[in-house]
């Protein structure tokens, strides 16, 4: 059975579909990822380059020596990590801009020796259905 997942940006500019059974789905902690999306963690679903057709035309950033992420111009909205050296032939998509985040459970968290010392308490946090006070 070939699993069929879509996913856009925030603005809608650059839509994706991939086809096929993702190779792995984690939560990053590096601070390469926190410090390009602004938070402490992302959701990464990782697809064999081909598995992956994207509409639009992404602005590629280059991270690192091989790293390349791309994300939205117009709304800036990270969407694709890829490292050919690290992870060749893989392109990794942040799984929160999927149409059905839900879709898929992460199986991991990976990279926690760069883990926020105080993400290891986060769920015992007070919690509100919406913002307190509305």
């Amino acid at each position: 059975m070939t699993t069929k997942m879509t996913g856009r940006c925030h603005c809608g500019a650059i839509h994706y579909e991939t086809q096929g059974e993702p190779e792995h789905h984690a939560l990053c902690h590096c601070g390469d990822c926190r410090r390009s999306s602004g938070a402490p963690m992302v959701g990464w679903i990782a697809f064999k380059t081909e598995q992956v057709t994207i509409s639009g035309d992404p602005v590629t950033y280059e991270s690192s020596a091989s790293g390349r992420r791309q994300f939205c111009g117009r709304c800036g909205t990270g969407l694709f990590y890829a490292n050919a050296e690290f992870l060749p032939g893989i392109i990794d998509v942040q799984s929160c801009t999927l149409d059905d985040p839900e879709a898929v459970t992460p199986g991991a968290h990976i990279q926690v020796a760069d883990r926020l010392s105080w993400m290891a308490d986060v769920a015992a946090l007070p919690a509100f259905e919406r913002y307190p006070g509305m």
